[in-house]
């Protein structure tokens, strides 16, 4: 897992290794299977590399993206039919060094109709428990405050941070500590009033379970990417709510396509769902967009496209830009990359095959 500065943790996915695992390990599970079988495709995925999610995202959100492209409905009719139609979402504070900054950021989200905020801690604890006070100080009760320590601090200095900042009226404190330290997770559970979000340690439902078991948090934030696609997700989100726990909805900073996944998923979800950042990237982290249209926003709510499939249509220039200047960096024996086609027969045998294209 590949640790950022100042101690937080993150994917330990590359490109090479993505684009790798895809072309060479994925490809043959997929070439000529329809998109409907989605179900023993994803199963030969996940025994073919184990922990792959990252990579199984990408597939598994594609098929469902093709599955209503053929069939002409969006993907949250694929999964039950819709609930809502848009989302909202909260506001991402990062770290910076001046604490005015960080409040000048806060209040440019507020203006917008933010009322969620989370405030990016891990780094320095006497740093982070002042930047919290200041930002709480700074604005009316009806913010609601949420902090993420990205798995920066040890437990003791987590259990410093969290005995100082429960008299803030914090709503939750995702991944305070390493991910691969369950027991310190669940004993931090134990001696704050302040409720934990899992996040990191959670890649799969053998680690949800695991949370649950311990008890380790109550509130669990699910990504795209991080747990294999919608079709990995909605299992998650079944489990946690079963076992009471909150839904927090999240995303790398990604483009349209990525926060149309968490759109539809949580269109079709019957339950409650908390502000997370599932739109972090579009809400400004993202200098361009890949789709002809992309996702329509209102202050903190996204509003659920209303095309097949995702919903969305890949612009083609600035996606070949992208995609060359990626790709490029990857070895590869042919100089060409791999990309899909479906070939139409019916809706329900229509097959996947592999189409390639020089790389540039």
């Amino acid at each position: 897992m590949r640790r950022r500065p100042g101690g937080g943790r993150g994917s330990s996915e590359t490109l090479a290794s993505l684009t790798a695992t895809i072309g060479t390990h994925f490809a043959p599970h997929v070439i000529g299977q329809s998109p409907f079988d989605i179900a023993p495709i994803m199963a030969a995925l996940d025994d073919e590399i184990w922990h792959s999610y990252y990579a199984q995202a990408a597939v598994a959100d594609a098929l469902m993206d093709l599955q209503g492209k053929l069939l002409g409905v969006s993907c949250h009719q694929l999964m039950g039919g819709k609930v809502r139609d848009k989302l909202a979402g909260c506001a991402v504070i990062g770290i910076k060094s001046d604490i005015g900054k960080m409040i000048a950021d806060c209040q440019q989200f507020y203006d917008k109709g933010f009322r969620a905020f989370t405030v990016k801690i891990g780094n320095d604890p006497v740093k982070d428990v002042k930047a919290v006070e200041k930002i709480r100080a700074a604005f009316p009760d009806d913010l609601i405050v949420r902090v993420d320590g990205n798995s920066g601090y040890d437990f003791d200095r987590a259990m410093q941070v969290l005995k100082k900042i429960e008299p803030l009226d914090i709503d939750c404190a995702e991944q305070m500590v390493p991910p691969w330290d369950m027991e310190g997770m669940a004993d931090l559970a134990r001696r704050t009033s302040i409720p934990l979000m899992a996040d990191e340690c959670v890649a799969n439902d053998h680690d949800l379970l695991e949370v649950i078991r311990r008890r380790a948090a109550t509130v669990v934030q699910t990504k795209i990417t991080k747990n294999g696609g919608m079709w990995n997700c909605r299992k998650l989100w079944i489990i946690a709510h079963a076992a009471g726990m909150r839904i927090y909805p999240g995303n790398h900073p990604g483009t349209s396509i990525v926060s149309a996944g968490v759109l539809q998923l949580a269109a079709s979800w019957p339950g409650e769902l908390i502000e997370g950042p599932f739109a972090v990237g579009i809400h400004g982290l993202i200098a361009e967009d890949v789709v002809t249209e992309p996702l329509v926003s209102d202050g903190p709510y996204v509003h659920l496209p209303t095309g097949p499939g995702l919903g969305l249509e890949l612009d083609e220039d600035p996606h070949q830009a992208l995609a060359a200047r990626s790709l490029v960096q990857v070895p590869a024996a042919t100089g060409r990359r791999l990309a899909w086609r479906v070939t139409p027969q019916s809706a329900s045998t229509s097959s996947i095959s592999p189409f390639s294209a020089p790389m540039t």
